[in-house]
């Protein structure tokens, strides 16, 4: 397996802290990392952990699970039991950009001249928070806080509240809150894997585009796996200071600019709200519509709203997921008892975030926080997501059953392909289909069954959840009990 040398950034930038991830200096050899360390997700939508001005970045991807596209694997020489169809996630609407511009001047993180720094993932509350003071080369002191969240409470929701404060001059401000459809490539590495693959031609296709006022919505849809997306943003500004704005939008993009005329001490507050939307079965208009009935709701609600029941979210997973570390050792493990307290924290949380509201969809082998094996469903969910799920979240540990029982056609189906009775589940899937190009194609992948089985054995001793056992559980025993009899049937007449 490739090994790239592993990068550990300086503490006094990064400190420890129990329950938060903190950068305190901008180290732009360390954006891939803290893209991925500093992602939010909910497990349907996933924002990678990129400044709000759209850049610089590694990777910047907004991920919705199970939003794929498919293509042909080709292979150098074909061969019996191989996946014929690829699935691959790809980056969708882009719609957490922010940009600010004082007297006409960009504010662009590798040439700010930065008098302060700050920015962390916050576990306790679910959100990042941001807050830069930066000088302009005019003098001019600008104050920039911003907290990002990805709701748990409401599955399609994201928001930022953005404030922008002058504190010694007055200025004339813009700005910009864009959206946009521009599928940026992942850097990929030949022969790895774990990378995902670059599709040729553009992916989501144009099926709508309007604005209402401070509204813009996009809608776009893939071409071979028929999935729709909508993509819907709104804005609220609150401020003292006289503003206007002008709203501009395509087939691809959307603007809304507000220009302001900042005073000292006089904040400018800007919320912007996110929303999305898939489906393969709606039109794209009854899409749209689904789009903006979310869109008034949370609206009108206001982002204190959205924040408060984040953190109620968080509270209550804390108070049955939370682990505390005392009197660690410190000359024997070589970290600090804050250090592993964070890191377990640290776990703890992306675990929920990949896979709290995965309705319909399996965990991603990296979650929401970028495409790396392509946005595939692994064993490793049955095996080691789903125990602590099974003890601290059971209905999460029981929709990532229920999505294994939907993929029972799709199970039989590859069974009889490998010349099996019974069912064979996926190495690598999204729509349930086996995808991988990979070790034979995981033609010799026959442990998932065993795994899936184990997960839901697991899940009905410590749940006692018997009708789930009757309703979806036995019959999926009884088809990967098929399978090993097909395998293995001198071993088991002998047992028997």
């Amino acid at each position: 397996m490739i090994h790239h040398e592993r990068l550990r950034p300086p503490s006094h930038d990064y400190p420890a802290d129990e329950w938060n991830v903190i950068e305190k200096r901008f180290h732009p050899e360390f954006l891939a990392q803290l893209e991925t360390m500093l992602a939010l997700g909910n497990g349907y939508l996933g924002m990678r952990g990129c400044p709000e001005e759209g850049g610089p970045n590694a990777e910047n991807s907004t991920l919705i699970n199970g939003f794929y596209e498919t293509s042909p694997i080709v292979y150098p020489e074909d061969a019996y039991g191989f996946a014929k169809t690829g699935q691959t996630i790809f980056g969708v609407t882009d719609s957490k950009i922010i940009k600010l511009f004082a007297d006409d001047e960009a504010f662009w993180l590798p040439n700010a001249n930065l008098l302060s720094y700050d920015r962390r993932l916050n576990m306790k509350s679910g959100t990042l928070d941001r807050e830069i003071l930066w000088e302009t080369p005019a003098g001019k002191q600008i104050l920039i806080t911003s907290r990002r969240l990805v709701s748990f409470a409401n599955r399609h929701v994201a928001a930022i509240s953005y404030r922008v404060t002058l504190l010694n001059a007055a200025a004339s401000l813009v700005i910009s809150s864009e959206m946009a459809a521009h599928e940026p490539g992942a850097h990929t590495e030949p022969n790895d894997p774990r990378q995902t693959r670059v599709f040729a031609s553009r992916v989501l296709h144009c099926r709508t585009s309007y604005a209402k006022d401070r509204r813009i919505v996009l809608c776009h849809a893939t071409e071979k796996s028929r999935l729709t997306l909508t993509c819907a943003t709104d804005h609220s500004l609150e401020t003292s200071c006289p503003h206007t704005h002008k709203v501009a939008y395509t087939e691809d993009f959307g603007q809304v600019a507000f220009t302001i005329d900042a005073r000292p001490g006089c904040p400018i507050d800007l919320t912007k709200y996110m929303v999305y939307h898939t489906s393969q079965t709606a039109s794209a208009e009854e899409l749209c519509g689904r789009a903006e009935w979310t869109m008034d709701r949370v609206t009108t609600h206001g982002f204190q709203r959205l924040l408060a029941s984040q953190e109620q979210y968080m509270d209550d997973f804390w108070r049955r997921s939370d682990i505390r570390v005392r009197d660690i050792r410190e000359e024997r493990t070589r970290r600090s008892t804050v250090e592993i307290q964070q890191a377990i924290r640290f776990n703890l949380f992306h675990i929920l975030q990949a896979s709290a509201r995965a309705e319909d969809a399996g965990v991603p082998a990296k979650g929401l926080t970028g495409q790396a094996y392509e946005g595939h469903y692994f064993w490793d969910t049955e095996i080691y997501v789903l125990p602590f799920l099974i003890y601290t979240s059971p209905r999460i540990a029981k929709n990532l059953l229920t999505y294994r029982y939907k993929m029972l056609p799709q199970a039989r189906a590859r069974a009889r392909q490998l010349g099996h009775r019974g069912a064979m589940f996926p190495w690598r899937t999204i729509s349930g289909e086996e995808a991988s190009a990979y070790y034979a194609a995981g033609t010799a992948q026959y442990h998932i069954n065993a795994d899936i089985m184990y997960a839901l054995r697991k899940y009905v001793q410590a749940t006692g959840d018997e009708a789930f056992l009757r309703d979806s559980g036995a019959e999926m025993l009884v088809e990967t009990a098929r399978l090993w009899l097909d395998l293995v049937p001198g071993c088991i007449s002998q047992r028997m």
